[in-house]
Formats: C-alpha cells, sequence, structure tokens
C-alpha cells in the first residue's frame, strides 16, 4: 500500500500536464468552438431578457415548481408552444477566469488524489508502470469523462459536444496515468 501523501509528485505533475493540455485544446485547437450555437437575433434576444435583471443563476423554461405541476394543464399548455429552454445566467462583464483557472487547477488535483489513492491500496512501492498506468487512468478517465454524458442525458446538451469532452478527458487520462505510472515510488 502507498499513501496519497507519499504521491504527491505524481499528483502534481498530472495536474499541471493536464491544465497545459488542456488551455492547449481550449486555446488553440478549433474543435470546441462548435459547442454552443448562436441563438437567432441574438441582440433581440439580449435585449428581451436585460429587461428582466435575471439574476445569475440557472432556471428551467417552463417551471413547473413540483412534480404534480408537471401534468398541469397551463404547464402542459407552455411546454408545447416553448420555448423549452435550461439556461445559465452569468453575472455581466468580461469573464475572470483567474477563479475559474484555479477552481479547474484544484480539480485537476482532486482527480489525481483519487487516482492515486485507489493505485495506492491497489499496489505497492515499485510497482510496474503498466498496472499503475491501468488503474490510475481508468479512475482519471471516469473523474474527467463519465459524468458529463449525465449532462446530455439530463439536459439536453447535444452529445457532439459531450463526446468531445469526452475525449479531452481520455487525453487528460492518458497523461495522468502517465505521471503516475512515470512517478510511482520505488
Amino acid at each position: 500500500m502507498v499513501s496519497v501523501v507519499s504521491l504527491w509528485l505524481p499528483i502534481l505533475v498530472a495536474a499541471v500536464l493536464v491544465f497545459i493540455a488542456s488551455s492547449i485544446i481550449h486555446m488553440l485547437l478549433p474543435y470546441h468552438r462548435s459547442d454552443y450555437g448562436k441563438v437567432p437575433a441574438e441582440d433581440d434576444v439580449m435585449d428581451a431578457l436585460r429587461r428582466f435583471n435575471i439574476p445569475p443563476g440557472d432556471y428551467l423554461l417552463p417551471n413547473p415548481f413540483t412534480p404534480q405541476g408537471t401534468r398541469a394543464s397551463d404547464f402542459v399548455a407552455k411546454l408545447e408552444k416553448g420555448p423549452v429552454a435550461m439556461m445559465t445566467v452569468m453575472k455581466a462583464g468580461p469573464p475572470k477566469m483567474g477563479g475559474q483557472l484555479t477552481a479547474w487547477f484544484l480539480y485537476t488535483v482532486v482527480v489525481g488524489v483519487f487516482a492515486g489513492y485507489v493505485a495506492g491500496i491497489v499496489f505497492a512501492p515499485g510497482a510496474p508502470y503498466m498496472p499503475v498506468f491501468r488503474i490510475t487512468g481508468t479512475v482519471a478517465f471516469a473523474g474527467y469523462a463519465l459524468a458529463l454524458w449525465q449532462q446530455t442525458i439530463w439536459y439536453k446538451l447535444a452529445w457532439t459536444s459531450t463526446l468531445k469532452s469526452t475525449f479531452d478527458g481520455l487525453i487528460y487520462a492518458l497523461l495522468t496515468a502517465g505521471a503516475f505510472g512515470w512517478l510511482w515510488p520505488s
């Protein structure tokens, strides 16, 4: 057994590698640029929503509020008339990426901690590269990719976006696995 504390180096190296890879994927490669479509008459829609001063948060249109409300005739009529939407309203102004990038880096550390924890239960010091790679890569893939599918299943995020992010998760998992296999304590 290997303690998570003794795996600080592969955890941090994996986090840095994933952070760099995700930056390259999202800033230089074009395949995520089509994840969100443009709303027709964007300016008109934004002008219409602006007058309601909707606070930042997640919203459902129409919203039945209760399970019983889903059977109400006025709710069903609103569903049929449309539009039906789930939306996230963010604070106005340019995004402040510092907090998001910090949270993302901390998330990559957390995924590394879980991958290291599971591998630390399975392997002793000096374990061979490939078994460590397989276990940590599997756990990291679960952490980076599998939960994304819920967004498509329940919230109708496009499958193409989810599959592209799943591919990203595979890249992140392979980098994490490589770091752990390389830096596993002897």
